[in-house]
């Protein structure tokens, strides 16, 4: 380090004046030199070390603030773990690491991911993805493997672009997954997933053997893993693959593989596969005409239930809040509404006084003529301002009725699964528990029971069948567990008799969105009512086909007819609600009808896929 030319200077005129001696002034000057440069180098040795536990201190504070956020995620508390998110990212450039901006980025990713901004949750998660492509060699240096990171945000990426239905983009991102090798034991759980989601996309394409291949590929990775739980749900996949190919024989004998692996295990994950193949099971026993099927299939309803009714209260919860939130914010959007048309009144009128008084300063110096010209012009200006205000609020009125309408229908259909799902699941659990604590009771008598243990337990058998029945009547269990073509081909057998008789046509269906389901379920059983109810017919058509991203549907009967234009039904949802339901989920819908020559009801509407397993 030099010392400053000032400084130099002032310290020669003081050593000329104490030292006279020139081998005495280089001895000084040597000296004081070396002394400036020590105390430089203390001082810079404390600065780093001060600047090094600073460092410290920030990682220490960054990991804190981090797994709390974390927990936050895991508890559901979103917009939480979003905000104390963000904080962080706003102290990213004070020193953090590579590893906490790559952790960081993926956790935001992650928030978004669960409140299906997929939008939003894609950008972190490319975010995440430059990070380690930028500096793989920091990540390799750390003791990380990089091919575990880049496969889960891989996998992450390619899972979001499949929820959005861009299924080319899943695939481009998968394919990155397939060129990677790792053996490590993450690296194996993001590929065995990304085969599961790849088998998911080819099933949709009834690409079955492709769709085979991967889960496959799947099982091998989770049985190499050690992971029975995911290796079990595979084999679900697996059998639902052999089930589509009515090979009923090769999914039974699979989903009771998979339930071997998992039946001793209890975990809340272990539960709900356990619950699934069982289901699963017992549908594939039902087509083989194995009655053992409906004794598989109240096994899944006492898992499910058991494992249900632990949600039951924060459900419950949930819907209360989200109803008094949604009423709450009606009102506020009301007031806000009022207090800005309120606003533009009085600003008007401000400005109308304004230009009356400009005008009267103006008229008082022109003739009588001008003078009622600029007041008729006047009058004229003020009508058509009153004319568009008027074309405003009416225009403001017609959107918040059509709101209020499908908010209505929305609240329907959500609080009839929802009270379908609580009977189901709790009241159904009840009595099931009452019927087994009576066969129990039953068993300590050594002679013949009491006749009135015996009512009771008639009593309660037939009181769980009427729950069954009202659940399944509000929200087919069918179409919630198999999807929309097999509940109406259950319709159409169960409404079928001597008199009218149901022609049920079902092509390339697959599992969709479950409200995008239950949207048209609800729909097309409108239409089948009319048919009952109205038509006189005896022959009735329903055909659904799955085609280039579009569902079609066609309803049509033989029946007596009706003047659209004239007659419109007003029954249940009604033709007009029925067509505004098909509006909001950007369809078309069409009625062709006429007297004696029957109704066809006609209804196209984009696809809305079935949510996927990323993690």
């Amino acid at each position: 380090m030099k010392l400053s030319k000032k400084v130099k200077i002032q310290f020669i005129k003081k050593t000329n004046y104490y030292f006279k001696s020139s081998s005495l002034l280089i001895i000084l000057i040597a000296t004081s030199l070396y002394g400036y440069k020590s105390t430089s180098n203390s001082k810079n040795s404390k600065d780093h070390f001060v600047v090094s536990q600073n460092t410290q201190n920030d990682s220490l504070e960054f990991n804190k603030e981090y797994t709390q956020a974390l927990n936050l995620l895991k508890k559901e508390k979103y917009v939480d773990a979003l905000k104390l998110s963000f904080i962080l990212k706003n102290k990213l450039n004070n020193g953090n690491s590579l590893i906490n901006e790559y952790k960081l980025y993926k956790l935001i990713a992650d928030i978004y991911d669960k409140t299906r901004d997929y939008n939003k949750s894609l950008l972190y998660y490319k975010l995440s993805l430059k990070v380690v492509l930028k500096n793989n060699l920091f990540f390799d240096n750390k003791n990380n493997n990089l091919e575990t990171y880049l496969a889960g945000i891989y996998l992450k990426i390619g899972a979001n672009f499949q929820k959005k239905a861009n299924l080319d983009s899943a695939k481009y991102f998968y394919s990155k997954i397939e060129n990677l090798q790792s053996l490590n034991h993450d690296f194996l759980k993001s590929k065995a997933l990304t085969y599961t989601n790849l088998s998911a996309i080819h099933e949709l394409d009834s690409s079955y053997n492709k769709a085979k291949s991967y889960i496959l590929k799947a099982i091998e990775m989770h049985k190499t893993r050690g992971d029975k739980e995911n290796q079990a749900n595979s084999l679900n996949n697996l059998g639902n693959i052999f089930l589509s190919l009515k090979n009923y024989d090769e999914a039974k004998l699979t989903y009771l593989k998979g339930i071997k692996l998992i039946n001793n295990n209890n975990s809340p994950k272990a539960v709900r596969f356990k619950a699934n193949l069982y289901y699963n099971l017992a549908w594939a026993m039902r087509n083989l005409k194995d009655y053992k099927a409906y004794d598989y299939q109240e096994l899944s309803y006492e898992i499910g239930d058991s494992e249900k009714e632990k949600d039951v209260r924060k459900i419950i919860a949930q819907i209360t809040a989200s109803h008094k939130e949604t009423l709450e914010q009606q009102k506020v959007d009301l007031v806000k509404s009022q207090t800005e048309l309120l606003k533009v009144q009085k600003n008007k009128s401000t400005l109308l006084v304004s230009i009356l008084s400009i005008l009267g300063l103006i008229i008082s110096g022109v003739v009588i003529y001008n003078y009622r010209l600029r007041q008729n012009n006047l009058q004229l200006k003020l009508s058509q301002n009153k004319l568009i205000e008027e074309q405003n609020i009416d225009r403001i009125k017609s959107e918040s009725q059509i709101k209020i309408l499908n908010a209505t229908i929305d609240g329907k259909e959500t609080e009839r699964k929802q009270i379908a799902e609580t009977l189901h699941d709790s009241v159904s659990a009840l009595l099931s528990s009452a019927n087994m604590h009576l066969r129990a009771t039953k068993k300590q008598f050594n002679g013949n029971t009491p006749v009135e243990l015996e009512k009771t337990q008639q009593i309660i058998l037939e009181a769980s069948q009427k729950v069954r029945d009202l659940s399944h009547n509000l929200v087919s269990s069918i179409l919630l567990k198999f999807g929309l073509g097999y509940a109406i081909k259950d319709i159409g057998s169960k409404y079928s008799n001597s008199e009218l008789h149901f022609h049920t046509n079902i092509s390339n269906i697959s599992r969709y969105n479950q409200e995008f389901e239950i949207k048209l379920y609800n729909v097309i059983h409108e239409l089948i009512n009319n048919i009952l109810k109205h038509s006189k017919a005896s022959n009735a058509h329903i055909v659904l086909e799955d085609k280039n991203g579009f569902l079609s549907v066609l309803i049509e009967d033989d029946g007596i007819g009706f003047n659209y234009k004239d007659n419109k039904i007003k029954t249940g949802l009604g033709l007009n609600q029925i067509e505004a339901r098909i509006q909001m989920m950007n369809g078309n819908f069409l009625i062709e009808s006429a007297k004696e020559k029957g109704t066809k009801a006609t209804i196209t509407v984009p696809i809305k896929t079935r949510s996927l397993v990323t993690a």
